[in-house]
């Protein structure tokens, strides 16, 4: 499990590197399995604690569970969705790095510029496509480099970077090399040597010292470090810029020297905030990650659609189907293709995998207690997995588990992670988070395939990783923390790396150890979960893990140090103890350094951290993270207040700011006391130690390690214990003075640095806490006095008062913690407050008068200081004037009942409650009285019968009562009701006869007589309205039955009950009289027609008579019934009695006899008389006697199939009884279809004639030869034949001769065909089995002896042929032997061996025209170009043998050919001769000069290093590869046969290689010739070119050297030309030719190398003294100066730069006449001339200056005529020697050669360096072709922010 976020990337499919290849299948061993009992599986802990020291050595374990484990599935399979992941299985291993062709362009770009002085070609073009460099590039150095991959012949593979998933060819990778030999060879090195100083700690700075001013000023490098001594900083321009970058990572402007800026995008980083950071500025340009990886290029897991378990099944199984088809694979097979996939061999492939889901929000697999559970689990079972140890959701919270004491819920840590895995789907390599445990159960599914490195082979693993993948490495430092990344296991092998693995099955438990680096990948559809989980062993883990962590500022899931701390405090024994003390000590050292650490280096300031509210649990709290690691800052961190929101860990401190290390201030959780009282609490766990001893032991290991804790002051060196002591002395002499509140917090601040520490600094701490509390006192009293003195000052008002409980508090303090004099008064303002507190409670205890009370809080409110009895005097002052008001209030009210009794009772209890005297008191008793009266009387009416009249007489007498009583309301309200019923009742009553909504009537009735029911008091109107209730509903009844139909007992009910009430002569129910009797007579005739069988139509007419009765009858539905029955009885009945009818057309579809039966049976109980019952009848007889006919004809063909006598007299005779039978059956099966019925004895009349058929057949091949065909169709029928008739004695026995017959007819036709043969055995075998077969076949019995007897006769000749002489084994006999053997031979070696023989020769014979290709011409005959390609070779030959012995023969070198009559042309330099005509187009290029040079001696002369292309002597077609071409030699040495070919290809072979023999010794001695004269080597590659051009073969070695040897003559020439030419070379120009000679391994002693050594040498030497001469500032004399001049013009190399500079230097200014200096300058507004201020004694700029020279009478000048005199008198005094005449000319022509010297320059100040810009931009803008009068002023006034002014 991991959870680290995903990257990304491009796609194409790629070949294995160098060390990454899958050899054949793979070969991993096992990991351990174990299968606990019953006892050791209650545990687990216990469990994996007792395997751990065995299962750890391989890093991984499977648990199997006992048989009794067996959780239910606790997801709903139809609800259940979830989110799944794409993920690229090609790409995981075989993918480029995510490089951005962008920033490679831009530093390849650089590089060109740089180091070889030519500019990036736009395009570079492979097999017609635009060539991708970054890929190549970084495909090459995936492979190990260009050499590695040109010796392991790689291209190939590199290919697949660049074009992915395409087929390259021979000669695309020949190309591919040479184009990265061209363009990238040299950017390699380049690339290497940097990484190479990088690793060997190069230091930039070192590189930047030896960089000129110019180059400094103006280098592209964007990386900011703190200046040299000598270099020019711009110290005004730096303050303004010092935080114009941020690093992006900790967003701060800070440390701006060891800031890299990206040479891409400009965004800053800082060289340790870097993931993993860096020690030093690295050399060269340095590009980002985020410019590094192109977002497009970026690999990761894509999120994908969201599926449910059933889609997701379908998707992977059709998965699995596409590439294992329906047959289940192996897990060989399936691991064997997965590794082939990863590795790119095999395509794009892409499954889905439901990873990483949170069981918190997509539910667990394990049943858990606040899930549903599902029905069909039984709840026992359920409660028993959701409390089971085992279930993974529980794991990280068991006892034993340092994860208990983790508070959040950290998914895929303590919340568990779902997995739904398909065919394929991987999890990478990676380990845990935090180096912890983790288990995985697999729920169901397939399979799920695990590899593992122990943890101790950690390092190991990376750096193979590192080593195999090293591009992606380089893009991604820290690739492995991405969990997208696979790597063969057979490649960690090769490499030493331990490997082992683990198939998961279903219901098994993997384990993973800490570091164990485990990856893996699912044989199918499955379901898993996982969690991680840590033993007290894991603690040691972690705190390797937490290191990891900082190391690479990767965010830690949980603070390691807080954890150890909290177990410690909360959950430690015995097994806990050991590892936990380790790691306590680990963090408690660490700890005590840094702190040290920061206290030497001055952070004294320090603070404790806040407590935490939960501190018994991990992480219930956010705590900070370092801005540069982004670890959790648990212990400690540090702050500053210039970024109070940015924190630091210890480690880190010096990068939060620029600050002074004062005003940083250290934040600790815990002292180092306390830190170590946590190791000693631990330590009582392991061993039983006294207190007093551990205390002892403590005291003297903490003092005797920070007795040494020193650090540097004035003076000396002090400790911290002598700081400690001092401070002490300093603090106890504090409380003997008078309080002062800055002394307190000086002292305080000052014990800052002390209280961090061990428990040497108890005391300290002690004193603190004293000097705390004294102040905290000292304030308090102070605090007090100021508000009683305010408060008094100001007579109240809204001031805040002092409580007496805070006062008192103070003052009971004894002894006084410190001097504070002014306690005493506080004393007395206490002590009167204590004696009015007195008399107040006893004012509240006894009963008092009003008055006395408000006197007594009137006293109160005058006191400065608040006593809490105060309120409740308040209180009861304020209850008492309200209950006053309440009682007049009642006592004055005059309407009755507005008094409520309860406030009447609860007045009464509060005046009890108060005790006080008041007068309003007996009045109120006396009203309680009056209503107490009243309400007895209520209530003795209400307990008996109320009568109306009664009640009236008392609510007369009770009506002017004031209070309202309950019972007296209760009796008026009964009052009310019964008058309000009569009324609504005698409404009723007063046309009740003439209404006709009778149910209306009903209802407000049946309301009326409800509500009188329920009435208090008896009224004599009730039984009235009962029996006009029962009337209404009897109308109402009457007008329903009109309406709608009612039953005919309801009816006659009806009107017995109107009888009863008299209403039967109403209208209503005597039309209803007539209705009934109508009934009536309809149900008697309807029973009678039921009770006898009558016809359709009487039934018909009975149900049209009941449509006019307006009643239920009850015999209708019976009659309905009937006639339903009847008629549904004809619809099924209608297609039998169609198939009885003969005009009927015929049915698609059969007829069932036993559905004719069923109808048969159905028509006698029908109760209505039909004619169709008597057709139904017929039909059936019919169908009867045909089955029974059909019966017989089956009989009879049982009898032939089952007689077992076939013997040659007896077949025609059974052939004519079959062809009888068969007619008979077609015809009964003929005549059984007609009729329209699906009769089973159709089927068996049908296969039994079908098998009558074949048995014919059969027999008659037994007189005949027939072909193959035909007996494969007979025995394919014999297939479907039916059972019963196959089992018989003639169908057996034909079967058995059939298949012989089969058998036969493959041996004799098959070698013919393109199927397998039989062997010669095989036909004997068949020819014998005849004699066995009841059936006889003579005529192919005697087909198979003859081509047993052909065969034999073959294999005669094959051995005399193999017998005969090496010289007499033709090559057409073989073919011959090769065609009568395919069309007669059985299978046998003789046969093999020839057909091997035959194709071994046919595949050399294609591989050499595959070689030698088209390129012969029109010719196909190997035979012929081979002998061509020989006849180039003796060409080739004769050139190299005509260089050692000079022949004079006119031959043309291109033809071989003296013909007289062609004009030939003889070169000048080589002397060999052309053919005009062999020439061509190329004679043209002599343009008829008098002397002809060939094409080959001017490509020499011209020293180019690209060979000639479609020169004369070029070979016409393609040229095989000389090596190829010996391959196909050794291949043919061990031909069992002659053939001319071979013959030819050795002479040819041995041809060639004597041509590489010349070659060599050509290019040996070119490559060793070292002197100045050229034409020597010219001579000899001449040759050697020219015989390349003729050979007709390609040497791929000779021709690498020639390219070698023509770079260094090529070199040698540009050199010569450089040095020789007339235009003299730059010190850049040699440079580069040198630094080409050294990639070239010119060696030293070469004449051209040392010539160009020295010119670099002098070249240097002059240039630097140049540089120093031109800012000496004129100290150097002119004479000088012209001299260094001349001498830098008759320099071998131009030095134009440093000569402007001396030319610059040599002009001369002012009236002092001296050069350009730092001085002060001003130009005269008429002449251009410029002065110095001092030399014409200025001391501002003027608005407008003119010169004495140009107006010597001006008068407002800055200074006076007698000063200028002076001045001009001095200045001829100083004014150096005039120049000769030489000299001035130069002056005047380097004036006029160079403009920028004639522009306005102005001096800059010493303390200003940074003003060269202003200066260069002026000199730009003055080049400009406008008046210089008119840009004076402008000039001087964008100058003058520069000016410096003297005071």
């Amino acid at each position: 499990m991991g959870k680290g976020r995903p990257r990304a990337v491009e796609k194409g499919v790629l070949g294995q590197n160098g060390g990454v290849s899958l050899s054949g299948s793979l070969n991993i061993p096992s990991g351990p399995v174990y299968y606990p009992t019953e006892d050791e599986f209650r545990d687990p802990l216990e469990y994996i604690n007792k395997i751990r020291q065995e299962a750890e050595r391989y890093g991984i374990c499977r648990i199997v569970p006992p048989k009794s484990w067996k959780p239910p599935f606790a997801l709903d399979w139809e609800s259940f969705t979830f989110p799944t992941k794409t993920q690229a299985i090609h790409q995981l291993q075989a993918r480029p790095a995510a490089c951005d062709s962008k920033t490679f362009e831009l530093e390849y770009s650089r590089f060109l510029e740089d180091h070889c002085g030519k500019k990036l070609r736009k395009k570079v073009v492979f097999e017609g496509e635009e060539l991708d460099l970054c890929k190549l590039f970084n495909g090459v150095k995936r492979y190990g480099g260009y050499d590695k991959v040109l010796k392991e012949k790689k291209w190939g593979e590199v290919s697949w970077f660049v074009r992915s998933a395409r087929k390259i060819s021979e000669c695309a990778k020949h190309v591919l090399c040479q184009l990265y030999r061209e363009h990238l060879f040299d950017y390699e090195n380049y690339y290497n040597r940097l990484n190479q100083k990088a690793g060997s700690g190069y230091k930039r700075g070192s590189h930047e010292k030896r960089k000129s001013e110019h180059e400094a000023e103006f280098s592209g490098s964007k990386r900011r470090r703190r200046s040299n001594g000598g270099d020019k900083v711009k110290v005004c321009k730096v303050e303004e810029e010092e935080h114009d970058q941020i690093c992006e990572q900790c967003r701060s402007g800070l440390h701006g020297e060891v800031m890299l800026l990206c040479d891409r995008c400009n965004k800053g980083w800082h060289i340790y905030c870097l993931s993993p950071p860096l020690k030093q500025v690295p050399e060269g340009n340095w590009y980002c990650l985020e410019c590094l990886n192109s977002d497009e290029d970026c690999f990761g897991f894509v999120p994908g659609k969201r599926y449910s378990l059933e889609a997701f099944r379908r998707v992977a199984d059709r998965a699995k189907k596409r590439w294992f088809g329906t047959v289940s694979a192996s897990r060989v097979q399936i691991e064997k293709k997965f590794w082939e996939i990863v590795e790119g061999l095999v395509g794009e492939v892409e499954v889905m995998y439901g990873s990483d889901l949170d069981t918190s929000i997509y539910g667990s697999g394990f049943p858990r207690a606040n899930d549903q559970r599902p029905q069909t689990v039984e709840a026992k079972v359920w409660g028993e997995y959701c409390d089971s140890p085992w279930n993974i959701n529980n794991l990280p919270k068991l006892k034993g588990s340092m994860l208990r004491a983790v508070h959040q819920n950290i998914t895929g840590v303590m919340v568990p992670w779902l997995y739904m895995g398909m065919l394929f789907s991987a999890f990478c390599w990676h380990f845990e988070d935090h180096c912890l445990y983790s288990m995985n159960y697999l729920h169901w599914g397939e399979p799920k395939c695990w590899y593992s490195v122990p943890g101790s082979e950690a390092q190991a693993f990376e750096k193979v990783m590192q080593k195999s993948l090293p591009d992606l490495f380089d893009a991604q430092p820290d690739l492995l923390f991405q969990l997208v990344t696979m790597l063969n296991p057979s490649v960690l092998q090769e490499h030493g790396v331990p490997v082992y693995s683990i198939l998961q099955e279903p219901g098994n438990f993997v384990i993973t150890f800490p570091r164990s680096y485990h990856g893996g990948f699912n044989l199918g559809l499955n379901c898993a979960e996982a969690v991680n989980f840590a033993p007290a062993d894991w603690l040691p883990h972690g705190g390797v893990g937490a290191e990891r962590y900082q190391q690479y500022h990767k965010a830690a899931v949980l603070s390691h140090e807080e954890l150890l701390c909290v177990v410690a405090k909360n959950d430690c024994n015995g097994r806990v103890s050991p590892y936990l003390k380790k790691e306590l000590l680990r963090i408690y050292d660490k700890e005590k350094n840094l702190r040290e650490q920061l206290w030497k280096n001055g952070i004294i300031k320090s603070s404790p951290m806040s407590p935490r509210k939960c501190p018994e649990y991990v992480g219930t709290e956010e705590d900070p993270t370092c801005i540069i690691c982004k670890q959790y800052l648990y212990l400690s961190a540090v702050v500053c207040r210039c970024r109070p929101s940015a924190f630091v860990c210890l480690e880190h401190w010096e990068r939060l700011c620029e600050c002074k290390s004062s005003r940083l201030c250290l934040l600790y959780r815990h002292t180092l006391a306390e830190l170590y009282d946590l190791v000693l609490t631990v330590d009582k766990y392991s061993c039983e130690e006294m207190e007093e001893s551990r205390s002892i032991r403590k005291q003297t290991s903490i003092s005797t390690e920070l007795n040494t804790l020193t650090k540097k002051i004035k003076g000396g060196h002090v400790t911290l214990d002598q700081l400690a002591a001092q401070w002490l002395l300093q603090s106890g002499k504090i409380f003997q003075n008078p309080f002062s509140s800055e002394a307190y917090v000086a002292v305080l601040k000052e014990a800052e640095q002390f209280l961090w520490a061990g428990s040497e600094m108890d005391p300290v701490r002690d004193m603190v806490k004293n000097l705390i509390e004294a102040q905290k006192w000292a304030e308090g009293i102070r605090d007090c006095l100021a508000k009683v003195e305010n408060w008094s000052r100001h007579c109240g008002g809204d001031l805040e008062k002092i409580h007496f409980e805070y006062v008192n508090e103070l003052l009971s303090i004894n002894p006084v913690p410190c001097n504070e004099p002014r306690h005493l008064k506080l004393k007395e303002c206490a002590t009167e407050a204590r004696l009015l507190i007195r008399e107040i409670d006893d004012a509240l205890s006894t009963c008092s008068k009003i008055s006395e009370l408000e006197f007594l809080y009137s006293r109160v409110c005058g006191l400065p200081i608040y006593v809490k009895e105060s309120e409740q005097l308040s209180q009861k002052i304020t209850a008492v004037k309200v209950w006053i008001e309440s009682v007049r209030k009642c006592i004055t009210e005059k309407c009755p009942g507005t008094i409520e009794v309860d406030i009447i009772y609860k007045l009464e209890s509060e005046i009890l409650e108060l005790q006080v005297k008041l007068p309003e008191t007996e009045m109120l008793f006396d009203l309680l009285r009056q209503a107490e009266l009243c309400r007895a009387q209520c209530a003795e009416i209400l307990k008996g019968p109320i009568s109306l009249k009664t009640i009236e007489v008392l609510l007369q007498e009770l009506n002017g009562c004031t209070v309202n009583i309950p019972e007296l309301k209760l009796l008026r309200q009964y009052h009310t009701d019964a008058l309000l019923w009569i009324s609504r009742f005698n409404d009723v009553l007063v046309n009740i006869n003439e209404r006709e909504d009778y149910h209306n009537v009903v209802d407000e009735l049946n309301s009326i007589v409800t509500d009188g029911g329920s009435l208090t008091i008896q009224v004599d109107e009730l039984p009235i309205a009962e029996v006009e209730l029962k009337k209404a509903c009897c109308r109402e009844k009457a007008i329903k039955a009109r309406h709608t139909k009612m039953c005919l007992d309801c009816i006659q009910q009806l009107m017995m009950e109107a009888t009863v009430l008299q209403i039967e002569r109403e209208k209503l129910f005597v039309d209803m009289t007539g209705v009934l009797a109508a009934a009536v007579h309809w149900e008697e005739r309807a029973k009678d027609i039921l009770a006898h069988e009558a016809p359709m139509c009487d039934f018909e007419d009975v149900i049209r008579a009941s449509e006019d009765i307006f009643v239920i009858l009850p015999s209708l539905d019976d009659v309905k019934d009937t006639v339903l029955i009847a008629k549904s009885w004809l619809k099924k009945s209608k297609p039998f009695l169609m198939s009885a009818s003969s005009s009927a057309p015929a049915s698609s579809s059969l007829l069932e006899a036993k559905a004719l039966q069923d109808l048969v049976s159905q028509s006698k109980i029908l109760k209505i008389s039909l004619e169709e019952s008597r057709v139904l009848e017929t039909v059936l007889k019919n169908c009867e006697e045909w089955e029974q006919e059909a019966r017989s004809l089956l009989q009879d063909a049982g009898c032939i199939f089952g007689s077992s006598n076939i013997g040659d007299g007896i077949v025609n005779c059974l052939i004519s009884k079959m062809e009888c039978i068969i007619s008979k059956m077609e015809c009964v099966t003929k005549s059984g279809l007609s009729l329209g019925f699906n009769f089973r004895e159709i089927p068996e009349l049908q296969g039994n004639c079908s098998a009558l058929q074949w048995c014919k057949k059969a027999l008659s091949f037994c007189s005949g030869a027939p072909s193959f065909e035909d007996v494969e169709d007979l025995v394919k029928d014999a297939e479907q034949l039916p059972h019963a008739c196959v089992s018989g004695p003639l169908c057996s026995s034909l079967i058995v001769g059939i298949r012989w017959l089969k058998q036969a007819s493959e041996a004799i036709s098959l070698p013919h065909l393109t199927f397998k043969r039989c062997k010669l055995s095989d036909a004997e075998e068949v020819l014998a089995d005849s004699q066995s077969i009841d059936v006889s076949f003579p005529v192919m019995v005697g087909q198979l002896e003859n081509a047993i007897h052909k065969h034999k006769l073959w294999q005669e000749q094959v051995c005399q042929f193999f017998d005969r002489k090496y010289e007499d084994r033709s090559w057409s006999l073989m073919l011959e032997l090769k065609e009568l053997g395919s069309a007669v031979a059985f299978s046998c070696s003789e046969l093999d061996m020839v057909l091997s023989k035959v194709e071994k020769v046919e595949k050399w014979t294609k591989r050499c025209m595959d070689v030698l290709g088209t390129s012969i011409g029109d010719e196909n005959s190997l035979l012929h170009a081979l002998r061509k390609i020989k006849q180039t070779l003796d060409r080739s030959l004769y050139m190299y043998d005509k260089s050692r012995v000079f022949e004079a023969r006119n031959l043309c070198v291109c033809c071989s050919s003296d013909t007289e009559n062609l004009v030939i042309l003889t070169c000048s330099t080589c002397k060999d001769c052309y053919h005009l005509r062999c020439l061509g187009s190329m004679a043209t290029n002599s343009n008829g000069a008098e002397v002809y040079i060939c094409p080959y001696c001017q490509f020499l002369e011209g020293g180019s290093i690209c060979q000639i292309k479609g020169g004369p002597l070029r070979f016409g077609g393609k040229r095989p590869e000389l090596q190829m071409l010996v391959e196909l030699l050794s291949d043919a040495e061990d031909f069992f046969l002659w053939i001319e070919e071979r013959d030819v290809l050795k002479q040819l072979v041995d041809q060639a290689l004597a041509c590489r023999t010349c070659l060599t010794e050509i290019l040996d001695f070119a490559l060793a010739y070292f002197d100045k004269d050229l034409g020597i080597v010219s001579e000899k590659l001449t040759i050697a070119i020219k015989a390349i051009e003729v050979a007709g073969l390609y040497d791929h070695q000779g021709n690498c050297n020639l390219d070698l040897a023509f770079a260094r003559y090529s070199w040698r020439f540009k050199v010569n030309r450089l040095l020789e030419g007339l235009q003299k070379p730059t010190i850049q120009q040699v440079q580069q030719h040198l630094k080409e000679g050294l990639a070239m391994n010119i060696p030293p002693e070469d004449y051209y190398r040392q010539r160009l050594t020295e010119a670099k040498r002098i070249a240097l030497l002059w240039a630097e003294h140049a540089k120093k001469v031109a800012a000496d500032s004129g100290a150097l004399s002119l004479d000088k100066v012209f001299e260094l001049i001349m001498e830098g013009e008759s320099l071998p190399v131009y030095v134009e730069k440093e000569i402007k500079l001396l030319r610059a230097r040599s002009i001369l200014y002012c009236i002092c006449r001296k050069p350009y200096d730092q001085r002060k300058m001003i130009a005269c507004d008429q002449c251009d001339e410029w002065y110095h201020f001092d030399c014409i004694k200025l001391r501002s700029p003027p608005k407008v200056y003119i010169c004495p020279a140009c107006n010597p009478q001006k008068e407002d000048l800055s200074t006076t005529p007698s000063v200028d005199h002076d001045r001009s008198i001095c200045a001829r005094l100083a004014e150096p020697e005039t120049p000769s005449l030489k000299h001035t000319r130069l002056i005047k022509k380097t004036t006029k050669a160079e403009s920028s010297l004639r522009e306005k320059m102005q001096p800059i100040t010493d303390q200003n360096n940074s003003l060269g810009i202003g200066i260069e931009r002026i000199r730009w803008r003055n080049q400009k072709p406008f008046r210089r009068a008119a840009k004076k002023r402008a000039e001087v006034t964008s100058l003058s922010p520069f000016f410096h002014t003297q005071q």
